[in-house]
């Protein structure tokens, strides 16, 4: 008898083992159809699954996370099936699942164009209407190389080749079409019922430039329509809110080829940022935080000793000068660590808040590069808090309540928290890493919020906590974090003065709430589409005359706002009001003021925000009133 555990805590018994379709079955008719997969004992297998011994079983459903991704990773073979229909020789390598879809990259004697999207969008829409049956099988390397070579499928045999050891492989069929594969899969391809093919572009095998070119078709699917729907609105919108255009549209900044990754800032795009870095140089001072600077370029050596040039070699920008190495700074802390290391630090100078704009350079490769959200080139809001051990908690626990301000003061009120604990490869001893990730979860659980756990995902210098925040489409936006670190300051010579009079390391704390500016404004342009919230806005006011008889009274107007510290310009241009009002609009300036003949007489203002509503005549003192409250409403 096989005694099945299901995740309510009841149980269910078979009287020879069951495969989990059948216990859905046994639980009920609807649960079976609608089986994608199973957990057993926390691993996922399919449907065709024999349970031979008792064990805990969820069933897995469209409903289920991992059952769209079991949907993704099938419909990547439904793909792959329609294109060997359609295209004879087309050869299939890899075609893994990826957010929010998946891909599969074909060799072909030619490029594929729009219209065979459709044609294989199409094919596979046949296919799933043919709910064709779905069969795991297993076969030995020898006779699966041999099958592959008959087909002429010369990468899949290469990918045979490079899997260790000499266990049987695992295959999938549907109809015709068979591919190597570790599961699981759909029972049929009639669940796979909301797909779209989304793109396709060039990707080298391997990844290596050395490697033939292949083709990548990229698609994404989903539970239902409606599922499918959403998300190509959601890309609609993404695309429509994406920072590039809006950067473009609102003269914030450029890109171009003569320096790769490397943000040209305009007068409006660096008046924000340096709206952010007043913002945030405030928040340090308040904070405990000394600023410092650093220096660009440093020997070589000192990466070496600090472990970056082993870890992240092939990501420095170096040079030679003198017959000496050197790199370009990848990072902030060792220079830190220097700063810290200049005159004996006792105990009472604990703990010390470092703080540093840090500009950093790293190599990213061409093709990962996304206008001003992953660049070469960026600034890093970059702070060290040298520590005793006894003060990880509350340091952490203080940061973490920094961040939520921050993130609140720019209108992101969802953030997510995740702990990511030891990984296998690391540096000290278990009883500093249970102490330090101790710590950590008490930080965490002080704040009453849920949390995320990430086994193995700390650095391997110490445990740390992520901070992502969510944006107005509902994406993920990695940003703060705080990482705690044993190795750094004992590899360069960090020390402080004990209570005891002893020499002891100190703890470091790497800690980062924007993660970068570049990287941060992107996301405020996506998020509010271009339109700043007033106190952040590059220009607050834009004041506009009707005709050349207001010009003067209008430069009143600005000189007293500008004198109050307002960002403020004025448009006299001999132009219609309404094409005026318009292009301002565009420019998704906050408030529009105009002035004709009566204002000027009456010493008011005709006032509209950036959406077009009459705000009505104000005079010179309700509209510095109403701007001044607008630009205070931090966090509202």
């Amino acid at each position: 008898m096989v005694t099945i555990t299901l995740p309510d805590g009841s149980t269910r018994n078979f009287d020879a083992p069951p495969t989990v379709y059948q216990v859905a079955e046994s639980i009920g008719p609807g649960l079976a159809k609608a089986a994608l997969a199973g957990k057993v004992d926390g691993r996922l297998v399919d449907t065709s699954c024999l349970i031979e011994n008792d064990a805990a079983l969820a069933i897995v459903t469209p409903r289920d996370a991992e059952g769209v991704e079991v949907l993704r990773h099938s419909c990547a073979h439904l793909m792959a099936n329609a294109v060997q229909n359609l295209f004879p020789g087309a050869q299939v390598t890899i075609g893994p699942v990826i957010d929010n879809g998946f891909y599969y990259d074909f060799a072909y004697e030619r490029p594929f164009t729009a219209e065979d999207l459709t044609a294989i969008e199409a094919e596979m829409e046949r296919l799933a209407a043919a709910d064709v049956k779905v069969e795991r099988s297993l076969m030995s390397r020898p006779d699966a190389e041999a099958m592959f070579e008959r087909m002429g499928e010369k990468y899949k045999v290469e990918i045979i080749e490079s899997i260790p050891g000499n266990e049987q492989l695992s295959f999938y069929r549907q109809g015709d079409f068979i591919d190597l594969c570790r599961g699981p899969h759909v029972p049929s391809t009639g669940h796979i019922k909301a797909f779209k093919l989304m793109s396709v572009a060039g990707a080298y095998w391997r990844g290596d430039s050395r490697n033939a070119m292949l083709q990548r078709i990229y698609g994404t699917a989903w539970a239902d329509k409606k599922a499918l729907k959403d998300y190509l609105h959601l890309l609609e919108e993404a695309e429509r809110r994406d920072h590039r255009k809006i950067g473009k549209k609102l003269g914030l900044f450029h890109l171009q080829e003569e320096a790769p990754g490397m943000v040209f800032w305009h007068p409006k795009g660096w008046t924000i940022y340096q709206v952010i870095k007043r913002y945030m140089q405030q928040l340090w001072q308040d904070n405990g935080y000394q600023e410092i600077n650093t220096p660009q370029v440093v020997d070589y050596s000192l990466w070496e000793k600090s472990g970056h040039a082993q870890k992240f070699k092939d990501e420095m920008f170096s040079v030679e000068s003198d017959k000496r190495m050197y790199a370009i700074k990848p990072m902030n802390c060792p220079c830190h660590v220097q700063v810290f290391n200049q005159g004996l630090k006792s105990y009472r100078d604990l703990p010390l808040r470092l703080a540093e704009f840090g500009a950093c350079h790293r190599y990213e490769p061409s093709g990962s590069m996304h206008g001003i959200m992953r660049v070469r080139a960026f600034t890093q809001d970059d702070a060290h808090i040298f520590c005793a051990r006894e003060d990880i908690q509350s340091e952490v626990s203080r940061f973490i309540a920094l961040v939520e301000k921050v993130y609140a003061d720019f209108g992101f009120t969802d953030v997510a928290l995740k702990l990511s604990t030891r990984p296998v490869n690391r540096v000290g001893s278990d009883e500093i890493w249970n102490e330090a990730e101790h710590a950590l979860e008490t930080a965490l659980n002080n704040t009453g919020k849920p949390w995320d756990l990430q086994p193995g995902e700390g650095a391997f210098y110490g445990p740390k906590i992520e901070f992502t925040l969510k944006d107005c489409m509902g994406r993920n936006q990695q940003c703060g974090t705080i990482q705690v670190d044993f190795s750094m300051p004992g590899r360069l010579g960090a020390e402080y003065v004990a209570e005891d009079n002893t020499r002891h390391t100190p703890v470091m704390l790497h800690r980062a709430i924007f993660g970068s500016f570049e990287r941060f404004i992107g996301i405020l342009i996506e998020h509010y589409e271009g339109a700043f919230p007033a106190w952040l806005a590059p220009v607050q006011v834009m004041v506009m005359n009707i005709t050349d008889r207001q010009a003067d009274y209008c430069q009143q107007v600005v000189n007293s706002l500008k004198n109050k510290g307002f960002r403020v310009e004025a448009d006299l241009r001999n132009e219609k009001i309404g094409f005026k009002i318009r292009e301002h609009s565009i420019q998704r300036i906050p408030y529009l003021l105009v002035a004709g003949d009566k204002e000027v007489e009456a010493g008011t203002v005709a006032v509209r925000d950036r959406n077009g509503k009459d705000l009505g005549v104000l005079s010179l003192a309700e509209f510095d009133a109403l701007l001044q409250q607008d630009v205070a409403r931090l966090g509202a």
